[in-house]
């Protein structure tokens, strides 16, 4: 395989480089063209829907890793899989700060030094949303206080 030689400006002979994606941003991307797609789509309807070249395999990547971090499910379709997503954004930004709160040791410190460093507004929407949370009836009689 060929690929690029570097040039002094930082580009390549083929053209300039592209700018680095932030951490996180390619598994953005690809859950905001999998929610478009209205129902399980395929690595390959994914990839077509990018906004620039990702290689096949990098969409089937980033999947795969989405699928591990339970982002998004997947069936059986013919030899590859359609892929959905398992939540909505708020769902997902939930999922990830869940994951932090859990590799801690110290849950209690963590929690509080979250709050503490909330804004006074969502603060209040917090405060409000653990009242709403005490005063409905808990659907699982079994699941632990915490």
């Amino acid at each position: 395989m060929n690929r690029p030689m570097d040039t002094d400006d930082g580009g390549t002979q083929d053209g300039p480089r592209l700018p680095r994606r932030g951490q996180g941003q390619l598994e953005s991307q690809v859950l905001t063209v999998l929610r478009s797609a209205g129902g399980p789509a395929t690595a390959g309807w994914v990839q077509e829907h990018l906004d620039g070249d990702l290689a096949y395999t990098t969409v089937i990547t980033i999947l795969s890793r989405l699928y591990a971090k339970k982002a998004v499910t997947r069936t059986r379709e013919g030899r590859s899989y359609a892929w959905t997503p398992a939540s909505d954004e708020a769902g997902l930004a939930a999922l990830r700060m869940r994951r932090v709160l859990d590799g801690e040791h110290d849950r209690e410190a963590v929690l509080a030094r979250f709050v503490s460093a909330l804004s006074p507004g969502d603060e209040a929407r917090l405060r409000a949303l653990l009242s709403r949370a005490a005063d409905s009836p808990d659907d699982d009689p079994a699941a632990p206080e915490g």
